[in-house]
């Protein structure tokens, strides 16, 4: 099969398309005829190896972490799923591969793809939703009435996180440009904070959650919007020893989490905060409850730009200059 790969890591290494073995299928695995793959910011960052202590993958690498398609075969202990079955999935982080003609992943990662979106449209979600999900309803457990800040409003994750937690009866605000400040406000946000004009940490106050995805400034800057007994939830980092464990990573890894994540941890305790850095996991079962919000209207995906696969290398530069407006989506066929 085809399959965008790359042969070693760096900020200069591009990758290119090859042929590649059709992945092999496990009792537990469904075979997914990829249609269309979305590119991540973690994707780019997978590929310049910031991520190789954490996921220690193998060279060469077929990029992509979810996809949209139809099933074309299953495992022998796969009761659920059967060929022809249109389905969506975040592939589990340590076989990723979505930038290809074939995909093998488990079938407890694999959910029905909404039947009121297409296949670039589907493509788009199950990453940036599950990371919205799990944020906002699996660890910090919005309520109806609390305020959550989510920053970069019209970023990937930023889209859906303002969707979810409208939907989840929150009270909320961003951040963005100055051209896409009505656009993001249509989305559901609140209060929109202009980062070329306003400065989100003198504007807001007495926030319950905060979803951060960028530097270490702005994650630092949250903390004073934060009430006392706030979480700040980061995807961006720093990873956090708790982490280390949950992951079974080596006793050195961990300590170097420790010393990473010691100021923020240190601060957040001082003003009585919750801090946690989030580094989402496939999971069918919650890509299930995001399917159904889907066809229920209470979210919907954002597309910015749609390449064709011989141009994926283009669609992740793309990704890594910063400038997109919700998901950009890799069509395969």
């Amino acid at each position: 099969m085809k399959a965008f790969l790359i042969d070693r890591y760096g900020k200069k290494e591009t990758g290119h398309i090859d042929d590649v073995p059709t992945p092999a299928l496990r009792d537990d695995d469904v075979l997914v005829r990829v249609h269309a793959a979305s590119v991540n910011a973690l994707d780019t960052r997978i590929r310049t190896g910031e991520f190789k202590v954490i996921l220690p993958y193998r060279l060469p690498l077929v990029l992509g972490n979810d996809l949209a398609g139809t099933v074309e075969r299953v495992g022998a202990g796969v009761h659920e799923f059967k060929p022809g079955d249109e389905v969506y999935a975040r592939v589990e982080d340590d076989r990723i591969g979505t930038f290809a003609e074939f995909v093998a992943v488990k079938a407890a990662s694999v959910a029905r793809k909404p039947g009121n979106l297409d296949m670039m449209e589907a493509a788009s979600l199950p990453l940036v939703a599950l990371t919205a999900w799990q944020a906002l309803v699996e660890t910090a457990r919005v309520k109806p009435g609390q305020k959550v800040f989510i920053q970069a409003g019209s970023g990937g994750v930023g889209t859906v996180a303002i969707q979810l937690a409208k939907h989840l009866g929150a009270f909320v605000a961003t951040t963005t440009s100055t051209a896409n400040v009505a656009w993001v406000k249509d989305l559901g946000a609140d209060v929109v904070i202009d980062y070329r004009q306003q400065d989100f940490a003198t504007e807001l106050r007495d926030y319950d959650v905060v979803l951060n995805s960028l530097g270490k400034d702005e994650l630092f800057r949250s903390l004073q919007i934060l009430r006392p007994g706030g979480h700040l939830i980061s995807i961006s980092g720093p990873p956090t020893p708790a982490f280390a464990t949950a992951r079974g990573l080596a006793w050195p890894v961990k300590q170097v989490m420790r010393l990473l994540s010691h100021r923020i941890r240190s601060k957040a305790r001082q003003r009585g905060v919750d801090y946690t850095f989030l580094f989402m996991r496939a999971d069918g079962d919650q890509l299930g409850e995001i399917t159904a919000l889907v066809e229920s209207g209470a979210l919907r995906p954002v597309i910015d730009r749609v390449f064709p696969f011989q141009q994926t290398e283009n669609a992740l530069a793309y990704v890594e200059s910063g400038r997109t407006k919700g998901k950009v989506v890799i069509e395969m066929r």
